[in-house]
Protein backbone atom coordinates (compact mmCIF):
# COMPACT_ATOMS: atom_id res chain seq x y z
CA UNK A 1 0.00 0.00 0.00
CA UNK A 2 1.26 3.35 -1.10
CA UNK A 3 2.28 5.68 1.97
CA UNK A 4 0.32 8.34 0.22
CA UNK A 5 -3.04 5.97 0.38
CA UNK A 6 -2.30 5.32 4.11
CA UNK A 7 -2.24 8.86 4.97
CA UNK A 8 -4.94 9.83 2.93
CA UNK A 9 -6.96 7.17 4.76
CA UNK A 10 -6.16 8.18 8.38
CA UNK A 11 -6.47 11.71 7.42
CA UNK A 12 -9.77 11.37 5.98
CA UNK A 13 -11.31 9.33 8.73
CA UNK A 14 -9.93 11.51 10.99
CA UNK A 15 -11.51 14.29 9.79
CA UNK A 16 -14.76 12.06 9.28
CA UNK A 17 -14.99 11.09 12.68
CA UNK A 18 -14.28 14.92 13.75
CA UNK A 19 -17.00 16.40 12.14
CA UNK A 20 -19.47 13.63 13.50
CA UNK A 21 -18.42 14.37 16.93
CA UNK A 22 -21.12 17.22 16.59
CA UNK A 23 -23.87 14.99 16.98
CA UNK A 24 -22.75 14.53 20.50
CA UNK A 25 -21.86 18.46 20.87
CA UNK A 26 -19.75 21.00 20.21
CA UNK A 27 -15.93 20.05 21.02
CA UNK A 28 -12.21 21.25 20.25
CA UNK A 29 -12.75 17.98 17.56
CA UNK A 30 -15.04 19.19 15.49
CA UNK A 31 -13.76 22.72 15.73
CA UNK A 32 -10.20 21.80 14.45
CA UNK A 33 -11.90 19.58 11.52
CA UNK A 34 -13.67 22.66 10.58
CA UNK A 35 -11.23 25.43 11.03
CA UNK A 36 -9.25 22.68 8.88
CA UNK A 37 -12.20 22.36 6.63
CA UNK A 38 -12.18 26.47 5.84
CA UNK A 39 -8.94 26.96 6.15
CA UNK A 40 -7.92 24.52 2.79
CA UNK A 41 -11.14 25.27 0.86
CA UNK A 42 -10.05 29.16 0.99
CA UNK A 43 -6.50 28.23 0.27
CA UNK A 44 -7.71 25.77 -2.48
CA UNK A 45 -9.73 28.31 -4.01
CA UNK A 46 -7.01 31.20 -3.83
CA UNK A 47 -4.33 28.96 -5.56
CA UNK A 48 -7.14 27.87 -8.18
CA UNK A 49 -8.07 31.19 -8.88
CA UNK A 50 -4.42 32.41 -9.20
CA UNK A 51 -3.42 29.85 -11.96
CA UNK A 52 -6.74 29.90 -13.96
CA UNK A 53 -7.13 34.23 -13.64
CA UNK A 54 -3.73 35.31 -13.09
CA UNK A 55 -1.69 32.39 -15.53
CA UNK A 56 -4.34 30.79 -18.08
CA UNK A 57 -6.48 33.93 -18.94
CA UNK A 58 -3.95 36.45 -18.28
CA UNK A 59 0.11 35.48 -18.29
CA UNK A 60 -0.12 32.80 -20.89
CA UNK A 61 -2.54 34.68 -23.74
CA UNK A 62 -0.96 37.99 -22.96
CA UNK A 63 2.92 37.84 -22.79
CA UNK A 64 3.21 33.69 -24.73
CA UNK A 65 0.84 34.34 -26.93
CA UNK A 66 1.18 38.06 -27.73
CA UNK A 67 -2.84 38.23 -27.28
CA UNK A 68 -2.27 41.74 -25.93
CA UNK A 69 -6.14 42.85 -26.19
CA UNK A 70 -6.41 41.40 -22.92
CA UNK A 71 -5.65 44.91 -21.60
CA UNK A 72 -8.89 46.03 -22.08
CA UNK A 73 -10.49 43.52 -19.78
CA UNK A 74 -7.39 43.73 -17.46
CA UNK A 75 -8.35 47.74 -17.08
CA UNK A 76 -11.46 47.27 -16.23
CA UNK A 77 -10.94 44.48 -13.87
CA UNK A 78 -7.87 46.88 -12.19
CA UNK A 79 -10.61 49.63 -11.19
CA UNK A 80 -12.31 47.29 -9.74
CA UNK A 81 -9.89 47.61 -6.76
CA UNK A 82 -10.03 51.54 -7.06
CA UNK A 83 -12.84 50.51 -3.75
CA UNK A 84 -9.69 50.30 -1.88
CA UNK A 85 -8.67 53.92 -2.22
CA UNK A 86 -10.69 56.59 -1.04
CA UNK A 87 -9.59 59.19 -3.25
CA UNK A 88 -10.19 57.00 -6.45
CA UNK A 89 -13.20 55.13 -4.83
CA UNK A 90 -15.23 57.02 -8.04
CA UNK A 91 -13.35 54.74 -10.53
CA UNK A 92 -14.47 51.43 -9.39
CA UNK A 93 -17.95 52.36 -10.55
CA UNK A 94 -17.09 52.19 -14.65
CA UNK A 95 -15.81 48.79 -13.94
CA UNK A 96 -18.86 47.74 -11.64
CA UNK A 97 -21.55 49.51 -14.12
CA UNK A 98 -19.62 47.71 -17.40
CA UNK A 99 -19.81 44.47 -15.22
CA UNK A 100 -23.40 44.74 -14.15
CA UNK A 101 -24.74 45.85 -17.57
CA UNK A 102 -22.74 42.82 -19.48
CA UNK A 103 -23.90 40.38 -16.72
CA UNK A 104 -27.57 41.52 -17.12
CA UNK A 105 -27.66 41.57 -21.02
CA UNK A 106 -25.74 37.78 -20.85
CA UNK A 107 -28.58 36.71 -17.88
CA UNK A 108 -31.68 38.33 -19.17
CA UNK A 109 -32.26 36.38 -22.08
CA UNK A 110 -31.29 32.99 -20.82
CA UNK A 111 -33.64 33.57 -18.19
CA UNK A 112 -36.38 34.52 -20.05
CA UNK A 113 -36.12 31.65 -22.79
CA UNK A 114 -35.45 29.18 -19.22
CA UNK A 115 -37.57 30.01 -16.92
CA UNK A 116 -40.51 31.68 -18.97
CA UNK A 117 -40.66 30.71 -23.05
CA UNK A 118 -39.85 26.96 -22.12
CA UNK A 119 -42.31 26.65 -19.58
CA UNK A 120 -44.99 28.42 -21.90
CA UNK A 121 -43.67 26.14 -24.33
CA UNK A 122 -44.03 22.68 -22.28
CA UNK A 123 -47.92 24.57 -21.12
CA UNK A 124 -49.12 24.60 -24.70
CA UNK A 125 -47.98 21.40 -25.66
CA UNK A 126 -51.04 19.21 -28.04
CA UNK A 127 -53.76 17.66 -25.59
CA UNK A 128 -53.93 15.17 -28.83
CA UNK A 129 -51.88 13.68 -31.02
CA UNK A 130 -52.36 13.40 -34.88
CA UNK A 131 -51.92 9.80 -35.69
CA UNK A 132 -51.25 7.63 -39.03
CA UNK A 133 -54.11 8.21 -41.28
CA UNK A 134 -55.76 11.41 -40.00
CA UNK A 135 -57.15 10.11 -37.10
CA UNK A 136 -56.81 11.88 -33.10
CA UNK A 137 -54.81 9.39 -30.65
CA UNK A 138 -54.18 10.39 -26.83
CA UNK A 139 -51.15 8.62 -25.68
CA UNK A 140 -51.40 7.89 -21.87
CA UNK A 141 -47.92 6.65 -21.19
CA UNK A 142 -46.86 8.56 -17.85
CA UNK A 143 -43.34 7.65 -18.42
CA UNK A 144 -43.12 9.56 -21.35
CA UNK A 145 -42.56 13.16 -20.80
CA UNK A 146 -43.64 13.83 -24.04
CA UNK A 147 -46.99 11.94 -23.51
CA UNK A 148 -50.66 13.63 -23.95
CA UNK A 149 -51.63 12.37 -20.65
CA UNK A 150 -48.74 14.18 -19.40
CA UNK A 151 -49.79 17.35 -21.36
CA UNK A 152 -52.78 17.62 -19.83
CA UNK A 153 -51.73 17.00 -15.82
CA UNK A 154 -49.06 20.19 -16.83
CA UNK A 155 -51.55 21.68 -17.82
CA UNK A 156 -54.13 21.69 -15.05
CA UNK A 157 -50.87 22.03 -12.58
CA UNK A 158 -49.78 25.39 -14.22
CA UNK A 159 -53.37 26.70 -14.46
CA UNK A 160 -54.59 25.86 -10.83
CA UNK A 161 -51.47 26.87 -9.27
CA UNK A 162 -51.80 30.50 -11.53
CA UNK A 163 -55.55 30.28 -10.08
CA UNK A 164 -53.69 30.44 -6.64
CA UNK A 165 -51.54 33.05 -6.75
CA UNK A 166 -54.66 35.40 -8.33
CA UNK A 167 -55.80 37.66 -5.28
CA UNK A 168 -57.84 40.02 -7.47
CA UNK A 169 -61.27 37.74 -6.70
CA UNK A 170 -62.67 36.18 -3.75
CA UNK A 171 -61.39 32.22 -3.69
CA UNK A 172 -65.28 30.69 -3.81
CA UNK A 173 -66.51 28.53 -6.20
CA UNK A 174 -65.02 27.20 -9.00
CA UNK A 175 -61.93 29.65 -8.18
CA UNK A 176 -61.48 27.53 -4.44
CA UNK A 177 -61.85 24.59 -6.35
CA UNK A 178 -58.74 25.58 -8.56
CA UNK A 179 -57.03 27.54 -5.73
CA UNK A 180 -57.27 24.28 -3.89
CA UNK A 181 -55.93 21.99 -6.88
CA UNK A 182 -52.85 24.32 -7.12
CA UNK A 183 -52.45 24.21 -3.78
CA UNK A 184 -51.68 19.93 -4.23
CA UNK A 185 -49.77 20.72 -7.26
CA UNK A 186 -47.14 23.03 -4.91
CA UNK A 187 -47.08 20.44 -2.39
CA UNK A 188 -46.11 17.84 -4.62
CA UNK A 189 -43.44 19.96 -5.88
CA UNK A 190 -42.01 21.42 -2.68
CA UNK A 191 -41.91 17.82 -1.35
CA UNK A 192 -39.88 16.58 -4.50
CA UNK A 193 -37.59 19.65 -3.97
CA UNK A 194 -37.39 18.62 -0.28
CA UNK A 195 -36.20 14.78 -1.28
CA UNK A 196 -34.13 15.66 -3.57
CA UNK A 197 -32.18 17.36 -1.01
CA UNK A 198 -32.62 14.79 1.77
CA UNK A 199 -31.53 12.17 -0.96
CA UNK A 200 -28.60 14.34 -1.91
CA UNK A 201 -27.52 14.84 1.60
CA UNK A 202 -27.75 11.21 2.16
CA UNK A 203 -25.74 9.57 -0.58
CA UNK A 204 -23.08 12.36 0.71
CA UNK A 205 -23.61 10.24 4.28
CA UNK A 206 -23.37 7.26 2.48
CA UNK A 207 -20.45 7.64 1.07
CA UNK A 208 -18.59 9.06 4.14
CA UNK A 209 -20.11 5.51 5.86
CA UNK A 210 -18.84 3.46 2.89
CA UNK A 211 -15.20 4.62 3.37
CA UNK A 212 -15.17 4.55 7.02
CA UNK A 213 -16.30 0.65 6.29
CA UNK A 214 -13.35 0.33 3.91
CA UNK A 215 -10.61 1.93 5.69
CA UNK A 216 -11.14 -0.59 8.23
CA UNK A 217 -9.22 -2.92 5.97
CA UNK A 218 -6.48 -4.31 7.71
CA UNK A 219 -4.66 -2.76 4.48
CA UNK A 220 -5.18 0.24 5.31
CA UNK A 221 -3.52 -0.30 9.44
CA UNK A 222 -7.62 -0.14 10.56
CA UNK A 223 -7.83 3.86 11.13
CA UNK A 224 -11.41 3.79 11.33
CA UNK A 225 -11.03 1.36 14.61
CA UNK A 226 -8.07 2.85 15.79
CA UNK A 227 -9.17 6.63 15.17
CA UNK A 228 -13.01 6.22 16.67
CA UNK A 229 -11.56 4.61 19.60
CA UNK A 230 -8.99 7.93 20.37
CA UNK A 231 -12.14 10.24 19.24
CA UNK A 232 -14.15 8.85 22.36
CA UNK A 233 -11.03 8.75 24.38
CA UNK A 234 -10.88 12.47 23.80
CA UNK A 235 -14.38 13.03 24.11
CA UNK A 236 -14.76 11.91 27.59
CA UNK A 237 -11.66 13.11 28.43
CA UNK A 238 -12.91 16.07 27.40
CA UNK A 239 -15.94 15.78 28.93
CA UNK A 240 -14.57 14.60 32.44
CA UNK A 241 -12.13 18.26 32.59
CA UNK A 242 -14.65 20.05 31.17
CA UNK A 243 -16.97 19.05 34.24
CA UNK A 244 -14.10 19.44 36.67
CA UNK A 245 -13.75 23.04 35.74
CA UNK A 246 -17.41 23.84 35.83
CA UNK A 247 -19.03 21.79 38.06
CA UNK A 248 -23.11 21.97 38.24
CA UNK A 249 -24.45 24.53 40.55
CA UNK A 250 -26.62 23.38 43.40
Amino acid sequence: MPFEALLGAWVATGLTLFIFTFLYKDNPLFKLAEHLYVGVSVGYTIVKAYDTVVIRLIYEPMVVQGDWSLLIPLGIGTLMLARYAPKAAWMSRIAFAFIVGVGSGLAIPRVISSYILKQVEDTIRPLVSMAQGGALAFSTNILDPASNLNAVVLLVGVVSVLFYFFFSIEHTGPVRVAARTGIVFLMIAFGAAFGYTVMARMSLLIGRLTDLIEYADPGYGRPSLWLLLATITTLVVWSLRRRDEHPPEG
